[in-house]
């Protein structure tokens, strides 16, 4: 069976390891010197990120468009009647 190493520090400044369950209790004085309470030690998790998407430069990467056109859901109708107000202002 699996029994994961806990790291505790005595307000001394000691560090010490224990080999216990997680039901098991955490010890209430330091190994080395006796001084109490004794708090657990955490240490961050290295984590790796793989493959695209993981930077702004690739966010979105995959909805560009290459023709030129504007995002924004514009239709041909709307762009036809832009055109014809741009018609209408040049003549006044």
């Amino acid at each position: 069976m699996f029994v994961p190493i806990y790291e505790y520090r005595c307000p001394r400044g000691h560090v010490f390891e224990r080999f216990q369950r997680i039901t098991d209790p955490r010890p209430e004085v330091c190994d080395v010197c006796g001084e109490g309470p004794v708090e657990v030690v955490l240490y961050p998790v290295p984590v790796h990120f793989k493959g695209s998407g993981f930077y702004s430069t690739d966010y979105g990467r995959g909805s560009r468009r290459t023709d030129g056109s504007k995002e924004g859901g514009e239709s041909e109708g709307t762009k036809k009647d832009d055109k014809k107000d741009e018609k209408a202002a040049a003549k006044d």
